[in-house]
């Protein structure tokens, strides 16, 4: 079973490396539970680029349902990730409900459906970055933060998909909600060009604005919790830098934060918990 865990630890570090990061500051014997629960987040989110097509993503969406429904033990058993996140759900008593609605709510991305509305994003929000967020905060505190952490987990997720918006139009996938998009008189396929344009600009300043209103609702109920609780949400400390960087930048080639400096935002905020929803 360690070598589950530490199989996890090894993969958030490859492809997680901000969470990674603020594992460090959690106490050692829940750095695996953590460990467990951003693995799982990662082999879900990653879903798309692993399967190719939906058909296969499909399956595999199915598969790690069916782990969190108890239906495939054994094949579980040989999976190290299945393994660590099953071990630490009974742990920890995870609800787990949070876990195969974030399942669901990655079926989006197998797909080239638009988002359709700011509402929907926001739902994806809640039930990816939120929920992640939620369940970190239960397995270091043992405490429901889940209304806490939802307007930061949204901001979360607004900033990863605009810092993810190159990829995402290059392949025809359009997660900037057409109800924004439309309000800006900006038709999708000036994003499936590539062509910038002000009309864009300003779409993509609106949801940036939205990303920041999120931060600023959730500032006072985010220093009540718990210091425990703080590892989870150290991530949350990137939001408004990226926000920044993006707004200085071609929406085509965002400038992204150094690892350094990721580094060192998590750090300091570890150190100084009011800078981890920021000014």
């Amino acid at each position: 079973m360690q070598d589950a865990f530490a199989y996890c630890a090894d993969l958030v570090r490859a492809v997680d490396r901000d969470r990674y990061l603020a594992t460090l500051f959690a106490p050692a014997q829940a750095r695996g539970a953590l460990h467990a629960l951003y693995a799982f987040n990662s082999e879900v989110a990653r879903v798309r680029e692993a399967a190719r097509a939906p058909l296969p993503g499909e399956i595999r969406l199915q598969w790690w349902r069916e782990v969190i429904n108890g239906e495939r033990s054994e094949e579980a058993r040989a999976n190290p990730v299945a393994s660590a996140l099953l071990t630490t759900i009974e742990r920890h008593r995870l609800d787990a409900t949070k876990l195969i609605d974030l399942i669901e709510a990655r079926r989006f991305d197998l797909y080239d459906e638009p988002m359709a509305s700011l509402a929907d994003l926001e739902a994806y929000g809640t039930k990816t970055s939120s929920a992640i967020l939620a369940l970190a905060v239960r397995l270091l505190a043992g405490v429901d933060a889940e209304a806490v952490v939802k307007p930061a987990g949204i901001a979360y997720a607004i900033a990863g998909l605009l810092r993810a918006f190159p990829l995402h139009a290059a392949r025809g996938q359009l997660y900037v909600p057409r109800d924004v998009l439309d309000r800006h008189q900006v038709h999708p396929h000036e994003l499936f060009a590539g062509r910038s344009s002000a009309a864009l600009n300003a779409a993509l300043a609106e949801l940036r604005s939205i990303a920041r209103t999120h931060l600023d609702a959730t500032k006072g109920a985010m220093m009540a919790l718990a210091p425990q609780a703080m590892p989870a949400v150290l991530p949350i400390a990137l939001v408004r830098p990226s926000l920044d960087r993006l707004e200085r930048g071609d929406a085509f080639a965002p400038s992204e934060i150094a690892p350094w400096r990721r580094q060192w935002l998590i750090w300091r905020a570890a150190r100084n918990p009011a800078r981890i929803v920021g000014e």
